[in-house]
């Protein structure tokens, strides 16, 4: 078995050599994450070989590793001893802007967060990437309570870019196209048009659609490529590649964080 996966794992990083060597651009994948065993020296070694920037991001707030400003200014400092690599925090919950000064989080390259952790109106902490943690009474309903937590979080949080975009909890997951209507799309992109916050691409979800990156696009919205990793055994950013060259996306089209 482990064989195997060592065979698949090799066949997709050659497939992912290959298709970089086409890359129209410099390609930036800015959702990385240092663990399941990858460590900064892994990120360093497959970064290079697959010729894809990285963006190192660490997950901030309630029940996450990082969850005061002592722990964040410590892993930054750290971080900072690889300048090829820039810095990013993932905010966590809509709490996270309470538990952290500005002081601190304005030391990160880029800040990112996403809807998948929420109370809902019923005073449920729903976590929507765990079955168990997520509460659908009715589908409808959940979208657009989801479509307003979107909107809301992308116009009064302080976020260079909004990840996972599109996500829908197992439940409903195989409803995507069905759920996600013109008009909960269109809400959320003119949201991001209107407060300059960068959509990103996933590449580990595959997510969002070709619809909404070519409406988001035309809206004149900025993308980012992510991974969301959990260990060190994922590809390159295929999905990313497939969607530059579907919606006709350049370099212009994409947010490049500034190094402090």
């Amino acid at each position: 078995m482990k064989k195997t996966i060592t065979i698949i794992a090799f066949i997709s990083l050659c497939m992912s050599v290959i298709a970089q060597k086409k890359d129209p651009f410099q390609l930036i994948d800015l959702h990385i994450h240092l663990k399941g065993g990858f460590d900064v020296d892994d990120a360093i070694a497959k970064s290079g070989n697959e010729n894809v920037k990285y963006g190192i991001a660490v997950n901030c707030g309630i029940g996450f590793p990082i969850q005061n400003d002592i722990q964040l200014d410590s892993f930054v400092t750290e971080m900072k001893k690889y300048p090829q690599f820039y810095i990013g925090m993932q905010a966590e919950g809509r709490e996270w802007i309470n538990l952290f000064t500005k002081e601190s989080i304005n030391k990160f390259d880029y800040v990112f967060t996403d809807a998948m952790t929420f109370v809902d109106t019923k005073g449920r902490r729903n976590r929507i990437w765990i079955k168990d943690e997520t509460w659908i009474d009715d589908e409808q309903q959940f979208m657009d309570d989801l479509v307003n937590l979107i909107v809301r979080i992308i116009s009064t949080e302080p976020i260079n870019i909004y990840v996972n975009p599109t996500y829908l909890p197992e439940q409903i997951s195989l409803k995507y196209d069905e759920l996600w209507t013109d008009s909960r799309m269109d809400k959320i992109i003119q949201a991001a048009r209107k407060h300059k916050v960068a959509i990103e691409i996933n590449n580990r979800f595959r997510i969002p659609s070709f619809a909404f990156i070519f409406k988001a696009k035309n809206a004149g919205v900025k993308f980012t490529i992510g991974t969301n990793n959990i260990d060190g055994n994922f590809p390159g950013p295929d999905y990313a590649r497939e969607m530059i060259k579907k919606c006709g996306l350049s370099e212009s089209d994409f947010f490049v964080p500034q190094k402090k």
